[in-house]
């Protein structure tokens, strides 16, 4: 729903006039209209077939709605947009919802991007990784994947069908001898010619036709490969193919949702409870299922289905490629122009369907009852994070529940390769996609100085918002933020706050109590002597996963960090991990992220790693560090 309508105190008599007084010069063409506050604001923006009728609308009351007659009270100007046609209208208003985030529009406000797989065709050999971001580079690109999860178990189960190069151009260059990749069948080695070209070529023929469904049986061709080698004799051959059949097959069997014949097409479905609504989508290519997500967009109690539905299609796939097909558990409003505008983007005709039986039919009631849990959950989880975010109030004496809480922590060892870590939480908790790292320079870390790190973040974050927002008017601005620290780091972000001359923004530190044991942590106020909290106060528990949070989001920038500036894999920072265990971990779990993910139980069944080594390994990823 929309956060802080204001009420309508009063029939919007002056917000009219204002309408009224746009009228005489609005042409009756297709245009986008803004409505804007008296301090500036952009309140809504809509789109029109007819400009002067439909704003022409707003000025008969009795046919409004409550949450539209606010936005007219609060109209204090206009600004006109014309277009050429209704679809260009639709796709502008997208562009500027998405933007400028509107009050009173319906707002999607996850807008992350999707990783996709890219198949380069700018080398002899040809290049398989994962990509996100603009296509600047040539080659082929297959997604979207819901998420970076999706995307690297694909690219996983890939490497064993399809064995490709995944390294960078550079280390193709200058390669003497195969990696690992080599060694464990994901990759047939080109950089030291233990494969010619036209033969490598081949395989990224074969990937290519997977990921478009040109061939509906790869495995076809392979298994007649594998008989022809094991005619000659030439068994290590037949098991190479063999191998890859046995990868294949395993992708397919792990599809979750698979419709053949379906081709390109996402599966939209919507669900509304408490007055919230999600929306959840499944990504559909060459018949293979590329994941799914959920959203849950901003809107008024008395926005209707269609309107929700419509909006969501035309901000979701402004800046994306659009499929061919949609396949919708509601029709969504005016589904002609709708279909039409995202024809228009995507260059190619775009079908909007709700289907009513048969297989599309099951696809379509399976992402429903997914957007259905997925709703369920994040009600459970609102209304525990509401009372979390009262209890905050009385415990430090804040205004209100905080919309906006920024927790910071640095990580490094001895100020090498140091990155300052910001991550971002609300009312439907953590907010992924506001988390920020600050590469800090190895002279502001110089010795571990955690004091002049954490005076560098402060600084460069709120510099920034100061020079960016400086009336506070954007939801980019903390109503609390949280140090990891004592009271020296206390103080360093007063000084910084006093420094940019930010005073209504509440500050608390948050340090390990005696022993730096969890559970008696203690607080720290400006002016106030510190304190603490009964271990099993709900509040504390709730901080203690903030700064944990910001704890586990340092660690990993900085890992990360390190393992670029040395060219190691995280995996050879583990004591007691030789080659020998680590080929055999890469063997069982694919990846060092594969390895980072796994569980203990996991970890003790692969050979060569005993209990003890195995909870080395899982304490490495997943403790303190």
């Amino acid at each position: 729903m929309i956060d802080d309508e204001l009420p309508a105190t009063e029939t919007p008599r002056q917000g009219v006039e204002v309408i009224r007084a746009q009228l005489a010069t609005l042409p009756g063409s297709p245009g986008v209209y803004r409505m804007l506050a008296a301090d500036g604001e952009v309140l809504y923006v809509g789109k029109a077939r007819n400009l002067k009728n439909r704003v022409t609308s707003y000025t008969r009351l009795t046919g409004l709605t409550e949450r539209i007659l606010r936005m007219v009270e609060r109209t204090a100007s206009m600004e006109i947009v014309t277009t050429h046609t209704e679809p260009e209208a639709l796709l502008l208003e997208a562009n500027l919802i998405k933007r400028l985030k509107p009050r009173y529009n319906v707002f999607l406000r996850d807008d992350k991007s999707f990783p996709y797989i890219m198949i380069t065709a700018d080398h002899d050999y040809p290049q398989v990784a994962k990509h996100r971001g603009a296509r600047a580079r040539p080659g082929d690109y297959f997604g979207p994947f819901a998420s970076t999860w999706a995307v690297n178990r694909t690219l996983s189960a890939l490497a064993r069908a399809f064995p490709l190069r995944t390294c960078t151009d550079s280390d193709f260059a200058t390669r003497t001898r195969p990696c690992l990749q080599y060694q464990i069948k994901r990759c047939t080695a080109p950089c030291t010619g233990r494969i010619g070209r036209d033969d490598y070529l081949a395989i990224v023929e074969e990937a290519r036709d997977f990921f478009t469904g040109r061939n509906d049986d790869p495995t076809k061709a392979l298994n007649q490969r594998m008989q022809a080698a094991s005619e000659r004799q030439e068994f290590e051959e037949a098991a190479l193919y063999r191998d890859r059949i046995r990868a294949l097959a395993h992708i397919t069997a792990h599809q979750d949702v698979n419709v053949s014949g379906l081709g390109e097409a996402d599966v939209v479905a919507l669900h509304q409870d408490a007055g919230q609504t999600c929306i959840q989508i499944f990504f559909f290519r060459a018949g293979q299922n590329f994941g799914n997500r959920a959203y849950f967009p901003r809107h008024g109690a008395d926005e209707p289905v269609d309107a929700i539905i419509a909006a969501f299609l035309a901000q979701f796939y402004d800046g994306r490629p659009v499929p061919k097909q949609i396949l919708l558990s509601v029709a969504p409003e005016g589904p002609a122009l709708i279909a039409e505008a995202l024809g228009i983007k995507a260059g190619h005709r775009v079908e909007l369907a709700v289907p009513q039986r048969g297989t599309r039919k099951s696809l379509v009631e399976h992402a429903l009852t997914n957007a259905r849990e997925a709703l369920a959950r994040r009600l459970a989880e609102s209304a525990s994070q509401r009372l979390l975010l009262d209890g905050l109030i009385e415990l430090f004496d804040l205004d209100g529940p905080p919309n906006r809480i920024e927790v910071y922590d640095n990580s490094h060892i001895q100020g090498r390769q140091a990155i300052g870590g910001m991550i971002v939480a609300g009312p439907d908790g953590f907010i992924k996609n506001a988390y920020r790292k600050f590469n800090l320079s190895d002279e502001i870390a110089k010795g571990g100085d955690d004091y002049a790190m954490m005076r560098s973040v402060l600084l460069r974050r709120f510099g920034r918002l100061v020079k960016e927002d400086p009336e506070q008017k954007t939801e980019n601005w903390p109503d609390l933020v949280l140090i990891d620290g004592g009271p020296a780091q206390l103080k360093v972000g007063e000084e910084v706050l006093a420094e940019l001359g930010i005073v209504d923004v509440a500050l608390i530190a948050i340090s390990k109590g005696p022993d730096r044991n969890a559970g008696r942590e203690q607080f720290h106020r400006p002016g106030r002597a510190p304190f603490t909290l009964e271990p099993r106060h709900p509040v504390l528990y709730f901080l203690q996963r903030l700064r944990d949070e910001a704890h586990r989001f340092a660690i990993g920038g900085h890992r990360a960090r390190r393992s670029k500036a040395v060219g190691i894999s995280t995996v050879d920072e583990i004591p007691g991990i030789g080659p020998t265990r680590k080929k055999a971990l890469l063997m069982q779990f694919g990846s060092a992220r594969g390895i980072a993910e796994a569980g203990l139980a996991d970890l003790e069944k692969v050979a060569g790693i005993s209990t003890g080594v195995a909870k080395r390994i899982y304490d490495h990823f997943h403790g303190e560090g």
